[in-house]
């Protein structure tokens, strides 16, 4: 078990996956929560049984996958709906993130969570790693990468906490406006420093 675990969060089109590849290519265990999530509606899932419990078939692709498009439909303009299923899913997701964090057998773990703040998720952190980039430059990348509108993006960009918000109770902050190679040097350096940390807990 890392009895060290830091915190990997950010805003949309910050970078975290790329800097969480970072550290996982330094040997370092990742958690990651939209994987998580992923993994508790999966098909066989007492996740998905759950959701087709209650949503019915209608809600399965023709492979008895969850049919995510059909999902957001439905709770996207109904908060009831929404609050059944994050109440379903958050407590799972939980679970089975600190089951892998229990299992990482690397000297310290992160665990990438897009709302690590937002979904009180930071408390079962050790410290907390920021990605941070400008909004003009998250609404650039985000546009690129998903093929969406600005408007959409800033949708996503309003929902989630503020920049200064996220700043104000980082620990750490990688600023990701650079070159991957100034990325590199970043993450190397706050790997140096998590494994001291690690030896100290």
């Amino acid at each position: 078990m890392s009895n060290f675990v830091v915190g990997l969060t950010g805003g949309i089109g910050s970078g975290k996956t790329t800097v969480a590849n970072l550290f996982a290519e330094l040997g370092i265990t990742l958690v990651d929560a939209d994987i998580v999530s992923r993994e508790v509606v999966a098909k066989g899932s007492h996740g998905l049984a759950a959701i087709v419990d209650h949503f019915g078939e209608a809600i399965l692709l023709q492979n008895g996958e969850l049919d995510r498009a059909a999902l957001r439909e439905k709770i996207f303009s109904n908060p009831a709906e929404r609050e059944w299923l994050n109440n379903l899913l958050h407590p799972m997701i939980r679970q089975e993130m600190l089951n892998q964090l229990q299992n990482a057998n690397s000297a310290y773990a992160i665990l990438v969570v897009p709302l690590l703040f937002e979904n009180g998720l930071d408390r079962l952190v050790n410290c907390t790693l920021v990605i941070d980039i400008s909004p003009e430059m998250q609404i650039k990348r985000t546009m690129e990468r998903d093929d969406v509108s600005a408007q959409q993006v800033q949708n996503i960009i309003d929902s989630q906490a503020s920049r200064n918000d996220k700043l104000a109770k980082a620990d750490d902050v990688i600023d990701n406006q650079g070159s991957i190679t100034a990325l590199k040097s970043k993450v190397a350096s706050l790997h140096n420093k998590y494994l001291k940390l690690a030896e100290c807990t």
